[in-house]
């Protein structure tokens, strides 16, 4: 049937004239436009030629490349039109085949499941037949050795049963993928005959149309509910909630100002999440979160504040911003909070990077050593709001207008939450720093083998979670009056966000978007549960309930992978 697949595009006369015919107009076009840029780019990283002769040798393929493109502008036209006509007839050949596959296939699913229940029919027959056998056996035999004897027959029977359920369905599985695989394969070449003739390009509706055939062959209802099965409850829950909010009177809570509020919340604790989110990567915590808040954001208050500010800093003070131009004094609040929320953060991570301490320990100290110096130092005195003008520049709303009676209002705090969000994806994702964090965090040994420095991995990551502390710390004073209190309990908000996004903390495990998803659901549970009168105490339970549940799937998922 493989073969057959292949080879039925292959062996269509029309198809293969199509096919030549493309070769021969690509041969001196666009084919050796790539094969000329191809040895370009080896003549300039190859350090075995002098460069003289690179220069020569770079030369002649950049005269040979115009040539080149001339002839590709030339058969562009006629190159297009072949493509269209073969790629129809590639369709026209494809579809009754990928049908009579899909028919065949789909009865041999059907034979082979038939021959499975056939299977554990049998099974479960022979099981009760031994049972019998073995209850008969004992008939009359009624002392305790007897009994414990009959009971551990019985036992051993119904072990050797899940066993043979276990196997049969193993083959049963493996059958039938095989069987879906062939399905899928059908379509594969089709879409991979279509490249070729169009010379590597793909086409977004095949590429999709593959995406989806590949889900449904390999879609399987338990792994999709481990995977998926908190996510369904939170819905489950915003919907229930949606609907009890207008029964209730408390109005409707499906809003454009309350999924802007919500967002709103959401944007500073996003910078927490995304800090916090490269140490659980790494299979560690970080406890000192909260502690960094009220730091930087008692910083940011005494610098902002308008006229002189009646905190003194372990007897120095108070002290008087306001003559110092506006756009000095944001930049000078932001530094000095990024600086010393990276300061302590690389001090706990110099401990967990060196003395391999976990940073649960490492943090813990930090916590604890930033909650003395701040209380002692300020005795817990509020630093003031900030100037007005400064909190409506960056923390306050851009009008958009009325919405069904209502005044729609954007919050700005959602700008450089977005920007974070992006920078931080950059860094996970398109960045060899990225990669490292991953590679130590899934296994450090292996990933000091081949050669990435798990001392400096761990400690930049430390430092690029006191960065979005920082930035963090500096946007929350915009929010309220800090204090040394400011933040008291953040850090478990911003790990509880990370855990439900999908960050395992058993490390290398989890994806940016995960930590922001799960910032907006904490964020959008306590919102909800506020919007519908809930007592703030018993909000605690729906998020621990999360949370157990969170790492309960996780562990789960872990427990399978082992």
């Amino acid at each position: 049937m493989e073969n057959e697949q292949i080879n039925y595009l292959e062996a269509d006369k029309e198809l293969n004239e199509y096919t030549s015919a493309l070769a021969e107009l690509r041969k001196d076009g666009v084919n050796k436009i790539s094969e000329l840029k191809s040895s370009n780019a080896q003549a300039k990283k190859n350090k075995l030629i002098d460069a003289a002769s690179r220069e020569a040798l770079i030369s002649k393929n950049n005269a040979e490349l115009e040539k080149a493109k001339a002839v590709a502008a030339a058969n562009k036209a006629k190159i297009a039109e072949i493509v269209k006509k073969a790629v129809a007839r590639s369709n026209e050949l494809s579809k009754p085949h990928i049908a009579q596959v899909e028919s065949e296939q789909k009865k041999v699913l059907s034979a082979y499941k038939a021959d499975f229940e056939k299977e554990l029919a049998s099974l479960k027959e022979d099981n009760a037949n031994r049972r019998t056998q073995i209850a008969k056996s004992y008939v009359g035999k009624t002392s305790p050795q007897d009994n414990a004897a009959c009971k551990e027959e019985l036992k051993m029977a119904d072990f050797e049963l899940k066993s043979a359920i276990f196997d049969a369905k193993n083959k049963y599985t493996t059958k039938c993928d095989r069987a879906k695989a062939l399905i899928s394969q059908a379509y594969v070449d089709h879409v991979q005959k279509n490249r070729a003739l169009r010379n590597g390009t793909t086409k977004f509706s095949e590429d999709l149309n593959l995406n989806i055939r590949d889900y449904i062959n390999k879609f399987r209802l338990s792994k999709f509910l481990l995977d998926n099965g908190l996510y369904l409850a939170i819905l489950v829950f915003f919907i229930v909630c949606i609907i009890l909010a207008p029964l209730s009177g408390n109005g409707n809570l499906l809003t454009l100002p309350n999924i802007f509020t919500i967002l709103e919340q959401s944007s500073v604790r996003m910078f927490y999440a995304l800090g916090v989110a490269g140490l659980i990567l790494l299979a560690g915590t970080d406890l000192s979160v909260g502690r960094m808040v009220a730091m930087g954001a008692v910083i940011t208050g005494l610098i902002l504040h308008p006229g002189e500010n009646i905190v003194t800093f372990f007897g120095m003070g108070p002290w008087d911003f306001s003559a110092l131009p506006m756009a000095c004094r944001l930049i000078m609040a932001l530094f000095i909070s990024v600086f010393f929320c990276v300061a302590f953060s690389a001090f706990a991570g110099v401990f967990s990077a060196k003395l391999k301490i976990h940073p649960f320990i490492s943090t813990l100290a930090t916590q604890l050593i930033i909650y003395g110096l701040l209380f002692f130092g300020t005795s817990g005195t509020p630093v003031g709001s900030i100037d007005s003008n400064i909190k409506d520049l960056l923390g306050g709303r851009w009008i958009l207008g009325q919405v069904g009676g209502d005044l729609i209002t954007f919050p700005k705090l959602i700008i450089p939450a977005v920007i974070a969000i992006a920078i931080a994806w950059f860094i996970w994702n398109k960045t060899t720093f990225g990669k490292n964090m991953y590679a130590v965090g899934g296994n450090a040994e292996a990933a000091a083998v081949s050669g990435i420095s798990v001392f400096w991995v761990t400690l930049g990551v430390f430092i690029m979670a006191g960065i979005f502390y920082g930035c963090g710390a500096f946007l929350e004073a915009f929010k309220a009056n800090a204090s040394a209190g400011t933040g008291q309990g953040y850090e478990m908000d911003a790990i509880a966000a990370c855990v439900v996004g999908g960050i395992s903390f058993n490390g290398g495990i989890g994806k940016i978007e995960g930590a922001v998803l799960g910032v907006i659901i904490f964020t959008g549970l306590t919102y909800c549960l506020t919007f519908l009168g809930i007592d703030t105490n018993l909000q605690f339970v729906f998020k621990g309930l999360i949370i157990i549940a969170a790492v309960a799937m996780d562990s789960v998922k872990y427990l399978k992978r082992k």
